[in-house]
């Protein structure tokens, strides 16, 4: 708990007690000397020391007044009203948390509790006001980012984890911002960032740096090995391995009749179902035509509209079987998988990175657990409870 710090200028020293007057002697009559009004040469008129004290003493007391209010206006803003490991977590940091996830916490309650309109912080929905279920989600998700950044400090990243220092950081990176187009310098990014988009742009940087940092060597908490890839590949090796299979495939494109009745597609598929194989369709539909083809599945990055349809229709295929039905313009296609092989040398190969990231990503995220769970976390009740929807809302 802060002390209250003495004021100043407020301490007096004893006052020394007058002595009494002695009377004059009587039947001399005492002779009143008038006041001497000739200005000497070379002198001017001086304020009276009484007036001077006077004067000085009520600037000393507007002074006085002026810091006061500052200093508690900083205090209000500045004071803790929480802690984890013994950094500090302000008022103003945690109604920024606040105000940053009020929209979600809003929309969760309209899905969830099925709420119209504007959302009353105060109002209970499932046993607690929303205010509360924002203090919450608002306090959970500063436990997570002030240990990766007490993280960062540690590794040498920042040099403070402190919520002022981050403003102040701001400042200076918009500030450097608006120097650089002044000067008609490149600045990539926005002209200018907010609070809201630099916290954002700043924590993706540190988290991104720090899981390069702890996965570098031999004995990092990140480190993922050549036999954690491979058994986190050999564990699902459809998922991985589109990249480097080639399907050999028939594709039957029936054409739908001009007079077709509005059954024709379902009793098509019944046909199709039948058959066992195109093959056996093709001869008895009308201006049907079968034909077979080979996709490597090469190009799973940028796939075009063709690609998608065969990625969709032979990936879940097993050799024999017969995709749904793909309906196009006037006509109406099928898919029949004839064989698959994989090359799993080069589909390793190709999604080796994609797992270390994937592996290294979840690492992260259990290893920033536990950090937060073995932390010492501190909350000022009172001080939360102090919060109120109009500080929300400012």
């Amino acid at each position: 708990m802060k002390g209250t710090l003495p004021r100043q200028g407020t301490s007096r020293k004893p006052v020394a007690s007058r002595k009494p007057s002695t009377s004059r002697k009587p039947g001399k009559p005492s002779t009143a000397r008038k006041p001497n009004t000739a200005r000497r040469p070379g002198t001017s008129r001086r304020t009276s020391r009484r007036a001077v004290a006077l004067i000085t003493g009520v600037c000393l007391a507007l002074v006085a007044l002026v810091v006061t209010g500052i200093t508690l206006l900083r205090d209000d803003r500045t004071s803790e009203v929480a802690s984890l490991d013994g950094h500090s977590v302000t008022r103003d940091e945690l109604l920024f948390h606040m105000r940053r996830l009020a929209p979600t916490v809003q929309n969760e309650l309209r899905n969830k509790y099925h709420l119209r309109g504007a959302i009353d912080w105060n109002a209970q929905a499932g046993g607690k006001t929303a205010l509360q279920r924002l203090e919450t989600r608002a306090l959970d998700e500063i436990w997570r980012d002030k240990t990766t950044l007490v993280l960062a400090k540690e590794l040498g990243l920042i040099g403070s984890v402190d919520h002022a220092d981050f403003l102040a950081e701001l400042a200076e990176e918009n500030e450097s911002r608006a120097e650089g187009i002044a000067a008609g310098q490149t600045v990539y990014g926005v002209a200018q960032f907010s609070p809201e988009e630099y916290y954002t742009h700043r924590l993706t940087e540190l988290t991104t740096s720090l899981k390069k940092r702890l996965s570098k060597d031999a004995g990092d908490p990140l480190r993922v090995t050549d036999a954690e890839i491979r058994r986190e590949f050999d564990a699902d090796r459809d998922a991985w391995s589109a990249n480097a299979t080639t399907y050999k495939y028939s594709q039957l494109v029936v054409p739908v009749p001009d007079d077709a009745s509005a059954d024709y597609p379902a009793g098509l598929q019944r046909r199709v179902a039948a058959a066992g194989h195109l093959a056996d369709v093709a001869a008895g539909e009308p201006g049907a035509k079968l034909s077979t083809g080979t996709y490597d599945g090469s190009g799973s990055t940028g796939l075009n509209a063709r690609d998608q349809d065969l990625m969709a229709a032979l990936g879940n295929l097993a050799p024999g079987e017969s995709s749904a039905p793909v309906t196009g313009t006037g006509q109406i296609t099928y898919y029949e998988l004839d064989s698959k092989k994989v090359d799993e040398d080069k589909a390793f190969a190709d999604y080796r990175r994609r797992i270390r990231q994937s592996l290294v990503e979840e690492k992260f995220t259990q290893f920033l657990q536990r950090r937060v769970e073995n932390s010492d976390t501190e909350i000022d009740t009172s001080a939360v409870d102090a919060i109120n929807a109009e500080d929300v809302q400012q």
